[in-house]
């Protein structure tokens, strides 16, 4: 049997937030460690709520149609994961909280996150977003 490193471990944690955020902001809410931070300077935003956290994904990703994603880079190390990627998207409400652009801009967002993580949990998620609008 194999045993996994703790980088290959946390790798598997963020895919799978990646993968619920999105469709189901519940299901993902027990891969965050206790004291969870989410930050995105970009929007001077910082929750440390769960209950917070997930309806900031419910209203987030209710307010936009995703048109493509295009991955760029993903890798860990025993105690962060860093995921680059390039997402581009319509806006389809006003739940996006603080995004300067409005209901209908098709934009393109340079997405970076770094994820600190601790014991195969996310302790802190760090966002930083680079918007442009693309029509």
């Amino acid at each position: 049997m194999m045993t996994l490193t703790p980088a290959e471990i946390n790798l598997a944690v963020v895919n799978a937030h990646m993968q619920g955020e999105a469709s189901d902001p519940a299901s993902i809410m027990n891969l965050y460690a206790d004291g969870i931070v989410l930050d995105m300077p970009c929007r001077d935003m910082r929750l440390t709520d769960l209950k917070d956290i997930e309806n900031n994904y419910r209203a987030l990703f209710g307010a936009i149609e995703i048109l493509s994603m295009q991955p760029l880079d993903r890798f860990a190390t025993h105690d962060r994961v860093v995921d680059d990627c390039i997402v581009q998207f319509t806006v389809t409400g006003k739940g996006y909280a603080k995004l300067p652009y409005p209901v209908g801009a098709i934009i393109e967002l340079r997405l970076l996150h770094v994820f600190h993580m601790r014991d195969g949990k996310i302790a802190r998620e760090n966002v930083f977003e680079a918007w442009k609008p693309i029509q």
